[in-house]
């Protein structure tokens, strides 16, 4: 039986930008390995499979692959699909309607919550709360080593008082901060340097980041590289920004209250993506972190398989 399937472009309120995500709808009778070969098809960051909630109370139940391995959890998948399944429920076309929809997803790190907004002639925003906060998650490699493996130097890495570290909120994240946009710009995966840098590190890839941005409401310029899950680079990391909100708080000294960041990513790709990251600190602690972009449909099909 054919499978009804959508991408959608994530992170952009327009088609051709942002994260493409590819949806497959009525999933249930797939195996994981069945999945992992459709989503090696796509050949997009990822792809996601849904399929019937295990509370009825919940939206859906959903699975998301990378081209060589699933996740338990991804920003773009979650916000591309929540927009997704508000519009199909409320029997939107992609150009949508005016609606307020609360979508409840099962994901492997929990079931998540996103409000979806559709307004007329706009493409529709979703948020939610990062099921897990982030935390702190071993060391990295020497800068010399972490340098060589994106093709810099030492000195291009650090900046002001932050340092490579490593977060994570499910997923562990290398993030590499450099001084200039130009620098992160010339970055690139090296061969068996990256390799010696990060793939034994147990992330799923490194995250550049520097205050250099193109937009003036910009707060940070990122790139993120992960091909040991099939990502050479990635246009827009909503989980990865959920780590990093645990940086920003460690080494910007974030007071009490809630801080907003946009956050850029894609222009290396000609894909130009931007997450809004919401952090809230309360005691001095990092209370509840909360992620927020569009999605524009682009095309539907179905699967033959």
């Amino acid at each position: 039986m054919p499978l009804p399937f959508y991408t959608l472009d994530v992170f952009t309120e327009r088609r051709f930008g942002g994260n493409p995500l590819a949806v497959v709808l009525d999933a249930d009778r797939l195996s994981g390995a069945e999945m992992q070969t459709i989503a090696r098809e796509f050949n997009l960051s990822e792809t996601v499979f849904v399929l019937k909630p295990e509370n009825p109370a919940h939206s859906a139940r959903i699975r998301i692959f990378t081209p060589l391995r699933e996740m338990p959890f991804a920003g773009h998948p979650t916000i591309g699909t929540a927009i997704l399944l508000a519009g199909l429920q409320n029997g939107q076309t992609a150009d949508g309607s005016n609606a307020e929809a609360l979508v409840v997803i099962e994901e492997g790190i929990g079931p998540v919550r996103i409000g979806v907004r559709m307004r007329h002639g706009q493409a529709p925003f979703a948020e939610f709360d990062a099921p897990k906060l982030p935390a702190e998650a071993g060391l990295l490699q020497p800068i010399e080593k972490l340098a060589a493996g994106l093709g810099l130097i030492p000195s291009e890495i650090g900046f002001e008082n932050h340092r490579p570290s490593c977060y994570a909120a499910g997923n562990a994240f290398a993030f590499i901060p450099v001084a200039s946009r130009e620098t992160i710009d010339r970055a690139y995966v090296n061969g068996a340097d990256w390799t010696a840098a990060f793939e034994d590190q147990g992330v799923v890839g490194a995250y550049l980041y520097t205050r250099q941005c193109v937009h003036t409401n910009s707060a940070f310029h990122v790139r993120m590289f992960a091909p040991g899950s099939g990502i050479p680079e990635d246009a827009a990391t909503g989980s990865a920004a959920v780590s990093f909100s645990g940086l920003i708080h460690h080494f910007d000294r974030l007071p009490d209250g809630t801080h907003k960041r946009l956050i850029e990513q894609g222009y290396a790709m000609g894909r130009p993506s931007q997450i809004n990251l919401a952090l809230t600190v309360a005691s001095g602690k990092l209370e509840t972190v909360r992620i927020g972009g569009h999605a524009v449909r682009v095309s539907q099909g179905t699967l033959e398989v």
